[in-house]
């Protein structure tokens, strides 16, 4: 077993107490709410992931899809405690959000021995830096708006239904997840636009072209647009419920094939 694998094995079970702890209280089991434990698994949490990505792309940034989704987690990781610390009903989100990540980890486990090119390019290191840093933001608040997005659309299922259940019970009431979702909503857009100003910016620098049509920068604006059009649907219309987490999980599935998507496909498929 490579030196490699054993450093991701040790981020993933970093992972694990924080994964495990939100399905302890379902059950009824456990400290309460946001206890000493809850905060100490959710910084072993982040500083697992955080730890072996700043490994990875010391000394010079490597662009292949395993260090991409560590990054990623760690930023998810991160943005979500800052969410629990300030809102009373964030952590609630965690039975959706940490298993997941838990997920997403495993994979970057497994693809530990693809390929992970140096980043190179002729543009100032300060854009292609703020760029990198503009997407991870971007992607992790919009996963946390999908999460917060998944979790109305349960809550509201539920009460159609009139079957709650543990999990439903656990979650953020349906007002709100779709508060914090409206939020994360509004900093993804203002940030992807931000991230589509720097990737335009670096590319100008290298090949003197504002945009190039690839699948990364057309998966980027249908994001863009995406998100664009339910903020304005919601102001004018006060969209919500099922329509509105449908087109926020969109919104996430296209900025997903466009930021991993695209690198497991080079990375792993083609590489």
């Amino acid at each position: 077993m490579s030196q490699n694998i054993v450093y991701s094995l040790t981020a993933l079970m970093a992972l694990l107490p924080a994964s495990i702890y939100p399905y302890h209280r379902i059950a009824g089991q456990g400290a309460d709410g946001r206890s000493a434990y809850f905060w100490g698994a959710l910084a072993l949490g982040f500083a697992g992931p955080a730890a072996w990505a700043l490994t990875q792309v010391a000394g010079r940034w490597h662009t292949g899809l395993s260090t991409a989704l560590w990054i990623t987690i760690a930023a998810c990781m991160l943005l979500f405690m800052a969410m629990s610390a300030l809102t009373r009903s964030a952590w609630r989100l965690s039975p959706l959000l940490l298993p997941y990540l838990l997920t997403v980890g495993a994979f970057a486990t497994l693809a530990q021995q693809a390929p992970a090119p140096v980043l190179r390019g002729g543009a100032p290191g300060i854009w292609i830096d703020l760029h990198i840093a503009v997407s991870v933001i971007t992607y992790a608040l919009l996963t946390m708006a999908a999460v917060a997005s998944l979790a109305a659309f349960l809550q509201e299922r539920a009460l159609k239904s009139k079957r709650p259940t543990p999990l439903t019970r656990f979650l953020p009431p349906v007002t709100e997840s779709e508060r914090m979702q409206l939020h994360l909503l509004g900093a993804s857009e203002a940030v992807l636009g931000a991230g589509l100003a720097t990737g335009m910016a670096v590319l100008h620098y290298e090949t003197g072209a504002l945009l190039r049509a690839d699948h990364k920068t057309l998966l980027s604006v249908a994001s863009f647009v995406v998100i664009g059009g339910l903020l304005l649907a919601h102001a004018r219309t006060g969209v919500r419920g099922r329509m509105a987490a449908r087109l926020v999980l969109i919104a996430y599935l296209l900025l997903t094939l466009a930021y991993p998507g695209v690198k497991f496909v080079t990375d792993v498929l083609l590489g």
